[in-house]
């Protein structure tokens, strides 16, 4: 009976879920892809359970306060973290102490997205292909400029990951945002950029920048025209950003299946694909286990480009 009381608990508390407003913390500014993915999804679910669906923006230090303000939070599955490959599989990488795990300290409720990066160049750059870039950049060690969203960002580790493959060197050069890095491709100051979608696909159409290459192991829906990074010489290769849902540590395994259920069927809506397409965002949806072994497959991705980069945030 002892053992049986606390279970009945969780039932009825998942039974009865969500009986208030959800809160769903994203660890970033307004504005840019997961904002966007954390208001489409909690207006359906919001929908669907009849129940608001408040979306918080609590950005700042690297995505680290908002992450840990979810660490910190009641596990009653009422603040839920609308997680990203940045603040959950990076930053371990890259910080040597963090205010929370992301493994321990988390149950996760679904990915439920992701996009790859898109490899652009200035067309004045005069290549067409990956193999023609390598080349070039093989002819002028460190030569050639690459800029990022910042020092540990996820386009940083990536870009470094192509480099170790490739067997080159590029100039590293961190921007504030994505948009800062790609407005000064376009201007030349710097020669290539791994860039969402969203930020890029518009210039690549206009003829404005060349991509290269995309960074999934398969072609992208937004991009099917452009080769993946593995299909040009380097087979094999496949890091992409995603989002996902999770709630704090502890949380009843009845309320984070609720919220699966919820959440993946939500993501199944015309409407809401739809919008997410739109972002250039490709919709997934996963069981709690799957999200799981994913975080723990892309943790040891990027922990193993970090070391070998040598990149470390202090």
């Amino acid at each position: 009976m002892t053992i049986a009381v606390p279970l009945l608990g969780n039932a009825a508390r998942a039974d009865d879920f969500p009986s208030r407003p959800i809160h769903l913390i994203v660890p970033y500014a307004a504005g840019g892809s997961a904002d966007a993915t954390a208001r489409v999804i909690a207006k359906q679910v919001s929908k669907r359970t009849g129940q608001t669906i408040v979306v918080e923006n609590r950005g700042g230090s690297a995505s680290i306060l908002g992450t840990e303000f979810v660490n910190k939070a009641d596990p009653d599955g009422y603040t839920l973290l609308l997680g990203q490959s940045g603040p959950i599989s990076i930053n371990p990488a890259i910080y040597k102490e963090l205010p929370y795990d992301p493994v321990k300290d988390f149950a996760p409720v679904s990915l439920t997205s992701t996009y790859p990066y898109l490899m652009v160049v200035n067309r004045s750059l005069g290549v067409k292909t990956l193999q023609e870039f390598v080349t070039l950049a093989k002819s002028k060690p460190g030569a050639l400029n690459y800029g990022t969203t910042g020092v540990g960002a996820s386009n940083h580790l990536l870009t470094e990951l192509f480099n170790l493959k490739a067997g080159i060197k590029l100039t590293h050069i961190p921007y504030r945002g994505t948009a800062l890095a790609v407005a000064d491709l376009v201007a030349g100051q710097v020669q290539v950029v791994f860039s969402d979608p969203i930020s890029a696909l518009q210039l690549v159409n206009s003829g404005m920048l060349v991509a290269l290459a995309v960074t999934s192991k398969d072609r992208s829906p937004v991009a099917p025209n452009v080769p993946t990074i593995s299909e040009s010489g380097y087979p094999g290769f496949d890091a992409v950003g995603w989002h996902g849902i999770l709630a704090p540590a502890k949380t009843p395994p009845a309320i984070v299946a609720k919220l699966n259920a919820e959440i993946v069927q939500a993501l199944k809506d015309p409407e809401t694909k739809s919008l997410l397409e739109s972002q250039a965002i490709q919709v997934v949806g996963s069981s709690p286990q799957e999200f799981a072994d994913y975080i723990k497959q892309d943790i040891a991705l990027w922990k193993e480009v970090a070391e070998q980069a040598k990149i470390e945030v202090k």
